[in-house]
């Protein structure tokens, strides 16, 4: 755990979750109104993907905008669950 991506020689899978954004304080409904633009989304994400490469970490990025699935097998010391 006191270790990082780098200093395990490990690995990063970004995939881009605009919907971490939602704001459900009020309503039935989720606002996404406090999310960037797309194009300035995208950009960011490809930011933060490009300073990973930079730093020489392995990034698999998913597809800006589509759906996609992914499995994860958690496989770690801990689980921290975050619940608002």
């Amino acid at each position: 755990m006191n270790l990082s991506v780098q200093d395990v020689g490990g690995g990063v899978l970004a995939v881009s979750q605009f919907t971490l954004l939602a704001d459900t304080r009020r309503g039935n409904r989720p606002s996404f109104t406090g999310a960037a633009p797309p194009e300035e989304a995208n950009h960011l994400y490809e930011v933060f993907c490009d300073a990973l490469s930079a730093l020489g970490v392995p990034v698999a990025k998913g597809i800006f905008g589509a759906h996609m699935d992914v499995d994860l097998t958690n496989d770690g010391p801990v689980t921290i669950v975050m619940e608002m």
